[in-house]
């Protein structure tokens, strides 16, 4: 299995490119590898994206990617990393990828956002990748649907982007649209 290298900086690339280049990304097929448990993977994604492995950071951004391509989300809502022949808990504090950068082409109904994430990855926000906005005490935490029960928490930054654009569209209901699908922020 190979580890591709990370999306370039979105500023350089259209939306088209960075959807193609999305697509083009060949994921293993997690969700059909069914192996025996056989424990814990001593490694922990923290609320910030950073991976650990027996508590130490794992610095090979490379290593993080492979490891970012074999993770699965389990029915119960537990994390494993999964090969054809193992599967291994690993802790995930809030979501497992964070998006880092957001990049947007068109005007309200007609808006596309992308996202690239800390692994280099890069989503397009739409009906098969969904924001959500979770509430907590400290206000709403958004998300974005990665895949299969995988999510990416938008950093701050990214998400004050998200809020200026929605208010530059001002259609009267606070929130996004991307890829033809409508992204309302909460109200409260």
């Amino acid at each position: 299995m190979s580890s591709q290298p990370p999306l370039a900086d979105l500023a350089g690339l259209s939306l088209a490119e960075i959807a193609r280049l999305a697509e083009a990304r060949r994921l293993p097929p997690v969700d059909s590898w069914n192996p025996t448990h056989c424990g814990d993977s001593e490694m922990r994604i923290a609320s910030d994206g950073t991976w650990y492995h027996q508590g130490s950071p794992i610095g090979r951004p490379a290593m993080v990617r492979l490891f970012s391509t074999i993770l699965r989300r389990e029915p119960d809502g537990g994390y494993v990393l999964v090969t054809p022949v193992e599967k291994l808990d690993i802790a995930v504090d809030d979501a497992p990828f964070v998006a880092v950068e957001l990049k947007s082409e068109g005007q309200g109904r007609d808006r596309q956002l992308a996202f690239r994430l800390n692994t280099g990855d890069g989503v397009v926000a739409g009906a098969e990748h969904p924001l959500r906005f979770a509430e907590t005490g400290a206000g709403p935490r958004p998300y974005l649907t990665v895949r299969s029960g995988l999510e990416a928490l938008v950093a701050r930054a990214v998400y004050y982007e998200l809020a200026a654009l929605a208010l530059d569209d001002d259609d009267g209901l606070p929130g996004v649209w991307s890829d033809g699908v409508f992204f309302p922020f909460p109200t409260t």
